[in-house]
């Protein structure tokens, strides 16, 4: 590789929430979604290059952001976008507030898919709309599956405006089919609701599985959707909080600049810039080095945990490196389930009942560090079940 994933970096000392200072030094963070990686090295001397500028005023806004994000979506997926459908924003996040507040109203009601990343649920929340949750549910082998059912009968609701969809979903792993993906857009545009696909997990799959924008799959989703995207899972610069939406309706588009005017957040970062276009032109090498590595992680936790810890269940990761573990079989309540990780097991997952109800009984691992930093967590995982077994 012309990466090395193996090395392993003190981000004690670089004010990292991940290894906050208030964290015990005794336990092994494995919890948000940034990866204990080294950038890419184009990233670091991009930065550097620029940095050596003692200017640090407002930038321009060159186009190469757009191009770059169209270029990423053609080589990665295969989806040809026109690079006037891409917006800036300050992360991913802020897209969500920006679709509420452009196409519903207060009162009205957007969809969610937990077990689902938290904010989904907030933004919503604090922006004055109702939720409606279609939970994902298990198959035998711990598989989520979709409730067409249910969901149905949450979008034909009169008040229900938008859809948002994690896809590759946090936490549940899974990469949609195209048949489930289809299925989605059909009943979105029967019943008149817009999806918000957060594909920011976009480019970590599996083998023998893979993503698919949902605005790719036909014209109709792509004029009754936003698909927003972020390079900073891949490359380990969430810090620079720059992430785009691509938006092929023109109406939805300028609809969306005009909530983004209101909001004063058109102003562009120097750094999130220049690593967002580095990342998606320079660093194709890196995405695919990673995710080679993150393949041979995930085989070394499924393997252990089926083998060596059998009262903790994990179905197939399809996608994301942030694994959803099963924990129910150790008969705990959550506050104990947590309290078991933390001070037991000594490591920092996330809380699975953060991601809704439907999370009880789960924790959340990221996998995107050294396998060396795996394998102790994982030695120190088993030592703990076990002397579970023996009290």
């Amino acid at each position: 590789m012309k990466h090395n994933f193996d090395e392993l970096i003190d981000r004690r000392v670089s004010e990292c929430k991940k290894y906050e200072p208030s964290y015990p030094k005794d336990v092994i963070p494995m919890w948000i979604a940034d990866t204990d990686f080294a950038v890419p090295e184009e990233i670091a001397e991009a930065i550097q290059k620029r940095a050596e500028h003692p200017c640090f005023g407002y930038p321009v806004e060159s186009f190469e952001f757009e191009r770059a994000a169209a270029r990423w979506e053609k080589v990665r997926f295969g989806w040809e976008i026109d690079p006037e459908w891409v917006k800036y924003s300050n992360g991913v996040l802020p897209f969500l507030m920006y679709a509420i507040r452009a196409f519903a109203y207060p009162g009205d009601k957007v969809v969610i898919q937990p077990p689902v990343y938290p904010p989904f649920q907030a933004i919503t929340k604090n922006n004055g709309c109702q939720l409606l949750t279609n939970p994902l549910i298990q198959d035998d082998n711990g598989k989520y599956q979709i409730d067409f059912e249910d969901l149905e009968e949450k979008l034909k609701d009169p008040r229900t405006k938008l859809f948002f969809m994690s896809n590759p979903h946090n936490p549940v792993m899974r990469a949609f089919t195209l048949e489930e993906l289809t299925r989605i857009g059909e009943l979105c545009l029967k019943y008149h609701v817009i999806v918000i696909a957060d594909e920011i997990h976009c480019d970590l799959t599996y083998k023998g599985y893979h993503h698919i924008p949902f605005a790719s799959i036909s014209e109709e989703f792509a004029q009754n959707s936003m698909v927003l995207i972020n390079p900073s899972k891949t490359f380990n610069i969430a810090g620079f909080r720059t992430g785009a939406a691509i938006i092929p309706n023109k109406k939805m588009r300028d609809n969306i600049q005009i909530i983004i005017e209101d909001n004063k957040n058109y102003g562009r970062t120097i750094f999130g810039m220049l690593s967002f276009i580095t990342a998606y032109t320079e660093c194709d090498y890196y995405a695919d080095e990673m995710m080679d590595y993150l393949e041979e992680n995930k085989n070394y936790i499924v393997d252990f945990i089926r083998n060596r810890i059998p009262k903790i269940k994990l179905a197939e990761p399809e996608a994301t490196y942030l694994l959803w573990l099963d924990c129910r079989d150790l008969q705990m309540t959550q506050p104990e389930l947590k309290t078991f990780f933390f001070e037991k097991a000594k490591l920092g997952l996330n809380d699975g009942a953060t991601f809704g109800i439907e999370g009880t009984g789960f924790m959340r691992m990221n996998i995107a560090c050294p396998r060396a930093t795996l394998v102790e967590a994982l030695n120190r995982l088993e030592k703990a079940v076990n002397e579970l077994n023996k009290c």
